[in-house]
Parts: C-alpha cells; structure tokens; sequence
C-alpha cells in the first residue's frame, strides 16, 4: 500500500495540509479563491494557436 493518505498534498492557495472536506484546499476561504480567480481569468488554459484556429472553423 502507498502512504498517500498518511501525507495529503498541501493547499494549493496556502500550502496548509488540505482537509478532506474542502479538498484539494484546506479550508472553504481557500476554495473561494481559487474560483475567484478562475472567474476572473487569473487562471488560463494553455492553447496552442492551431488548436484556436480549430475551434473558430467549427462554428
């Protein structure tokens, strides 16, 4: 058996060991972060430019 149980990743916001509630965040406040800045584009998926290009001819 692995002991990835025994040692949770940390917090991605504030690498504090997450809860199993709220994970892969330590707490709710973390987890609103994260979608605060998924919601103002903070975050970004990588496109490659020919992947666009795809995407623009299928509509």
């Amino acid at each position: 058996m692995s002991g990835t149980a025994a040692h949770p990743k940390p917090c991605p916001i504030c690498k504090k060991p997450a809860v199993e509630k709220f994970r892969p965040f330590c707490a709710s406040r973390c987890a609103d972060v994260d979608l605060g800045r998924w919601l103002t584009e903070g975050y970004a998926v990588p496109v490659r430019p020919e992947d666009a290009l795809a995407a623009d001819d299928e509509e």
